[in-house]
């Protein structure tokens, strides 16, 4: 076994390449998305039931979003949609969209990492509702969207450093 030994240090540039590699993957391309915004109904083509064989004047290819602590519009990463009504009315609004991960470390500070609802302030208002993420094309035109990066990442490492 002359000449062939393993580092312990080797394993750990091995996972931080393949991170690398899929990170990579994830972020080349820019998403479609559509984009729109409803407030009680105003713009029927933004509503549920979402039609997206309709709404084809809403789809932004690529779509570009601003990014933490740069000037300028990037290529998104994932698309999201707010939808939640008013807390001083209780008036509907629907806001479809995209968005880029910033590359922070933590997820909560990462609005496309993690679909969730609560509370949130839009145009100044307050809103009660929910914020949906994924990142596939035209993805947020549905009713059930997320996004399954961190997922996938976690189970690309888990594999990586069980095998």
């Amino acid at each position: 076994m002359a000449g062939h030994h393993n580092q312990p240090g080797s394993i750990y540039i091995y996972i931080v390449l393949v991170t690398l590699f899929f990170l990579q993957l994830l972020g080349v391309e820019a998403l479609d998305c559509f984009k729109c915004v409803s407030i009680e109904g105003d713009n029927p083509a933004c509503e549920d039931p979402f039609h997206n064989n309709y709404t084809t004047d809403v789809l932004e290819s690529p779509c570009l979003a601003g990014r933490k602590h740069r000037n300028g519009l990037f290529p998104a990463t994932s698309c999201i949609k707010l939808s939640g009504k008013y807390g001083d009315t209780g008036e509907s609004m629907i806001v479809r969209g995209c968005a880029l991960d910033s590359g922070t470390l933590t997820i909560d500070t990462e609005i496309v990492r993690m679909s969730h609802c609560g509370g949130f302030y839009f145009d100044e208002r307050y809103v009660s509702g929910c914020l949906q993420s994924c990142s596939d094309d035209a993805c947020n035109g549905s009713f059930a969207i997320f996004n399954l990066t961190p997922y996938l990442l976690t189970l690309t490492l888990w594999i990586v450093i069980v095998h």
